[in-house]
């Protein structure tokens, strides 16, 4: 048995899916925030013309989905504006991520560094890193009204389990301690080094990011999990989306880890594991959910893509991947 209390987990999130309703709204002195209800399981999207007459077209790259939701590139947005507005707003991030294994050596140090010289600077942050290996965290100089806070975690055996089971204890935090604290909460993988700004422009009531590898292709060739008895199953979507980074109001990202988890858990208990693991359920959920923010491929780019046309700044790269080692023992 993979997981401890499998049963009771089931059960207080398939509960807290059918009779929480979460509602958030913006003061009318505040426009052009974006606002989402939850009302019976659905989402309800509002744009404010504000938000669109801030966001310039670029062309050659999709800037609007059908649903009016922002995909955000560079040279659509001026900073300053979303910098001044969060501050108004005294926006909050909390920021997880998992270093669990040989992936806190290879990875935390420069991902941590990295996020100090680039992510929502100016904004009130809180690292929250969940390793096996608490005393193995490096020391990080951080600026003012920056924190980290290490979670210890068990490890795995699979590294599927691993990221599987982080939306578990995603939910958890933000119900234990993100929800009185912050407003927003970002995911992130470990295996990744910002490169530039990755600012207050990328926060949203729900954000999805666009991956690197599949944004351009017809979606034929998208690899949703095509299996008819896996709960992430889908025969089509709007896009592609990476689960290495997502994020949103913790309202709306508490809502989207419980969903996660809870199709994991139905698929565990009928012998399934969907494709692509956790990505494949967050692309059945945003399926169903539309995000109110896309991400465009510029905030999670892997640099060994030879096309590079669209890609004006890259603001997050993958670092190099070395699964035989990483993924071992």
């Amino acid at each position: 048995m993979i997981l401890e209390n499998q049963e009771g987990a089931y059960s207080a999130i398939t509960q807290n899916l059918t009779y929480r309703r979460y509602t958030t709204k913006r003061s009318s002195k505040q426009p052009g925030f974006l606002r989402v209800s939850w009302h019976e399981n659905k989402t309800q999207l509002s744009v404010s013309g504000s938000v669109r007459a801030q966001l310039k077209r670029r062309p050659l790259v999709q800037t609007f989905t059908s649903w009016k939701a922002p995909v955000i590139w560079e040279g659509m947005f001026d900073f300053n504006l979303f910098d001044q507005r969060h501050a108004e707003e005294n926006s909050s991030v909390a920021l997880t991520v998992f270093a669990v294994g040989r992936y806190l050596d290879a990875y935390l140090k420069t991902f941590l560094t990295s996020a100090e010289q680039h992510f929502m600077l100016g904004l009130p942050v809180t690292y929250y890193v969940f390793t096996d290996s608490p005393e193995k965290v490096p020391n990080i100089t951080l600026a003012s009204q920056r924190n980290i806070k290490v979670i210890q975690v068990q490890k795995h055996a699979r590294w599927q389990d691993i990221s599987m089971m982080r939306m578990r204890t995603i939910s958890e935090i933000i119900e234990s301690e993100i929800r009185h604290k912050f407003r927003y909460v970002f995911c992130f993988d470990v295996d990744q080094e910002f490169k530039g700004r990755f600012g207050s422009e990328a926060l949203g009531d729900s954000v999805a990011l666009l991956h690197a590898h599949y944004y351009k292709l017809p979606k034929a060739q998208f690899t949703y999990d095509r299996n008819p008895k896996s709960k992430a199953f889908m025969e089509t979507g709007d896009f592609y989306y990476h689960a290495a980074i997502f994020g949103g109001l913790w309202q709306n990202v508490k809502h989207l880890v419980d969903a996660c988890y809870l199709g994991i858990i139905e698929d565990k208990l009928n012998n399934v594991e969907a494709l692509w693991h956790d990505e494949s359920h967050l692309n059945k959920y945003f399926w169903i959910h539309k995000p109110s923010k896309l991400l465009s491929p510029e905030y999670c780019w892997d640099q060994s893509i030879s096309d590079k046309r669209d890609i004006l700044v890259t603001r997050l790269v993958w670092a190099p991947k070395h699964y035989d080692t990483l993924r071992s023992g």
